[in-house]
């Protein structure tokens, strides 16, 4: 089974997630897909989760389509959690500094 979140660590993924979510580019019914080679594709439980981790409906690898809508769970119902972030992360991203 697919570990249904995006990203490779480090909560940016997460963060164009909520700052889309946050400007009205995503909704609920919105379609998330990601593209993955094979061996990135992890069972589930082997990766840890967190709160604000954005989820997937669809992983596509070059050999198969993994549909995880069934497993993915609720959208984060807090879109950028300011108190999550640090001031170094918020410098390094423009447009979390003219949220802010």
């Amino acid at each position: 089974m697919a570990v249904p979140r995006l990203g490779k660590g480090g909560g940016f993924a997460d963060l164009e997630f909520a700052l889309a979510t946050e400007a009205g580019l995503i909704g609920p019914e919105t379609l998330v897909v990601t593209t993955v080679h094979e061996l990135q594709v992890r069972p589930a439980g082997v990766i840890p989760t967190a709160a604000h981790d954005a989820p997937v409906d669809l992983i596509v690898t070059p050999e198969r389509v993994i549909d995880c809508r069934a497993r993915r769970g609720a959208r984060p119902s807090e879109f950028i959690r300011w108190s999550e972030l640090t001031d170094e992360k918020i410098a390094a991203i423009p447009l979390l500094s003219a949220l802010r």
